[in-house]
């Protein structure tokens, strides 16, 4: 079948797909270029006494920074970050299966988590950590493994004050399908870890 003869509605999706590849293949690229580890790492507490969320999490994108271990185990990474926003994009694997067949409810729950917990990131002053009090999730339909090949979890801010901050996100495929969507409460708080 030659291009003229696809229905119009594959283009989009195959340009948003294509866009999203090509995302993830340019952060692989930056990450091998600093030679992070294949593993993961997590930032050093001198790094975290000095940067603002934002600004350790722009090192992050930038290959500077090590990505999290959960990320080569579960299969996510972060596209994108700006204040008050983080993009996930996830790949849903066989190995993310729960017993029905099905990719589990935890995989969702790991990658909404972690665009709701880096768009508060994000918004970190130096000096300034945060927690999760709360998260909830709603599963609005199920995930095969490559179908579709990827997802995007986006995370917005809806508020952040002194001592607290919400978020909510949503978990999408490249044709803007919605697949879960949650929000979070988290405290904020002053001071580093050691």
């Amino acid at each position: 079948m030659n291009e003229a003869n696809l229905p119009m509605q594959t283009a989009p999706l195959s340009d948003t797909l294509a866009e999203w590849l090509a995302d993830e293949a340019a952060l692989f690229a930056r990450q091998r270029e600093h030679q992070q580890p294949p593993s993961g790492g997590v930032v050093a507490a001198a790094q975290a006494k000095e940067l603002s969320g934002l600004q350790q999490l722009k090192r992050m994108i930038a290959g500077e920074a090590p990505a999290p271990p959960i990320a080569y185990t579960m299969d996510f990474w972060l596209i994108r970050v700006a204040e008050g926003e983080a993009v996930f994009q996830g790949r849903p694997l066989f190995k993310h299966y729960n017993p029905l067949g099905g990719v589990h409810g935890g995989w969702f729950a790991t990658v909404l988590d972690s665009a709701l917990g880096c768009a508060v990131h994000s918004t970190m002053q130096v000096g300034e950590r945060y927690t999760t009090l709360e998260l909830k999730l709603n599963l609005v339909r199920g995930l095969q493994e490559g179908q579709p090949q990827r997802v995007r979890a986006i995370g917005r801010v809806r508020h952040r004050g002194r001592q607290m901050a919400s978020a909510e996100a949503d978990l999408v495929g490249p044709d803007g399908k919605l697949y879960a969507h949650a929000s979070t409460t988290c405290l904020v708080f002053s001071g580093v870890r050691p």
